[in-house]
């Protein structure tokens, strides 16, 4: 991909030499463009779409490959949470930074007029760009209107130019499915899914479709399937990827589904793990399936399920939020142990939502009270946001701690439908 000062940047690692700054434009007055450069560099992103209209030289700078490739140089990235409330078609994602506290709205994603309510979407970001991938819909070309379709369209952000741009669709339409990108390959890998959409809290079909995305040729191959059907579930890593070996892990989700009295569905959820190996970093191989995570009368979990990378050990942690207690995957016992408990419990009637950020676990909910005295004329003169509350915890040191800010949301948000991930910029 090209900047506008035709530098160019692969999308997932900066190059090992700087790229010049472009002498044609003075950044800051009586400075060298290269002293300039790194003091702009060292400014939180969130802060960036305010800088960007003082002149035309620092849009043009911020909007580059260069200014990208300095901040990844000096190590001076912003660790960045993205959060989609709604439907990303409608209602503007948000940035958000932990450290200054400062949210960044990000555009619309382009809209469909024949399609609504786009939920259960996977978001992933690789380098300097974010994707939004399938997800659960509604279709007014359908029939009946009432019952939600699974997508195959795919969307990325580009955070040069501050746009999203419509990329090959998957060749399976899926939702609620396991995604994980590989590192240095430009890669992204899709596992099972299903049209299951938040306003049904059982229903919808599942598949076993694999598949792989290649950045570089805007291309998806289908990979051998799951061994069994599968949606809801995590997707992640295993492996340094030194010895050009890594092991893509699918686990929890529901898989076949069954009926109370012939009329109920109730879901069947995984009490097991797939894995497949990855030869020579990308080239699929089959898959082995990992026991039962629970013992025989123990109470099964179904939480949601993160994943702390860890690339010097090549094993990452994998945390499950249930309810108000922390467990953690043990993967030499194969089994889930407890790990912590949430110092304050979720709000009556709402919910957590659950990722990761800087090797930290974040568990947040949103709180709004809206004023039932307020007409609906003053409530859009006073439009009041909501307060985002975040209980942090550090899985090395054991330790908690909590952050308040104020939401840029002026409207309930529920957290547990919310689709969070991060990104570093």
């Amino acid at each position: 991909m090209e900047s506008r000062s035709g530098l160019r940047l692969r999308a997932s690692t900066p190059p090992s030499i700087l790229p010049a700054v472009d002498q044609a434009f003075t950044l800051i007055p009586g400075l060298p463009n290269d002293v300039a450069a790194l003091i702009l560099s060292f400014i939180p992103y969130s802060h960036h779409p305010r800088l960007k209209p003082t002149c035309k030289s620092w849009k043009l700078f911020l909007s580059s490959t260069t200014f990208i490739s300095l901040r990844h140089h000096h190590r001076h990235l912003s660790h960045l949470l993205c959060i989609f409330p709604r439907d990303p078609s409608i209602a503007s994602p948000f940035l958000f930074d932990p450290h200054s506290h400062a949210w960044c709205p990000l555009p619309t994603m382009p809209c469909d007029p024949h399609v609504y309510g786009l939920c259960n979407f996977t978001s992933i970001s690789v380098g300097p760009h974010l994707y939004v991938l399938g997800g659960s819909l509604f279709d007014t070309r359908s029939f009946p209107l009432d019952r939600p379709s699974p997508t195959s369209s795919t969307f990325r952000f580009n955070f040069y130019d501050f746009s999203w741009e419509r990329i090959a669709s998957m060749l399976t339409p899926r939702g609620s499915f396991a995604c994980v990108a590989l590192p240095d390959s430009d890669q992204i890998l899709v596992a099972g899914g299903g049209s299951r959409h938040t306003l049904f809290s059982a229903a919808g079909n599942r598949i076993r479709s694999v598949e792989r995305y290649d950045i570089g040729k805007d291309e998806w191959v289908a990979m051998d399937e799951l061994p069994s059907l599968r949606a809801g579930c995590v997707g992640f890593l295993v492996g340094n990827g030194l010895e050009d070996r890594r092991e893509f892990w699918v686990m929890g989700g529901h898989g076949a589904s069954r009926t109370i009295s012939g009329i109920f569905p109730v879901d069947e959820y995984c009490r097991n793990a797939v894995v497949m190996e990855l030869k020579n970093g990308s080239d699929d191989g089959t898959w082995r399936e990992v026991g039962g995570m629970w013992k025989e009368g123990e109470r099964m979990r179904s939480g949601k399920i993160v994943v702390v990378e860890n690339q010097d050990l090549g094993c990452p942690g994998v945390f499950m939020l249930d309810g108000n207690e922390i467990l953690r995957y043990d993967m030499s016992s194969n089994h889930w142990v407890f790990e912590s408990r949430v110092p304050r419990r979720a709000p009556c009637d709402s919910s957590f939502g659950f990722v990761v950020l800087e090797g930290e676990l974040y568990v947040m909910a949103h709180l709004y009270f809206e004023d039932l005295t307020e007409t609906p004329k003053s409530r859009q003169q006073h439009r009041r946001g909501g307060t985002l509350y975040i209980q942090i915890y550090h899985p090395k040191k054991k330790m908690w701690r909590s952050l308040v800010t104020k939401s840029p949301f002026d409207y309930a948000v529920d957290m547990n439908t919310v689709v969070l991930s991060s990104i570093c910029l």
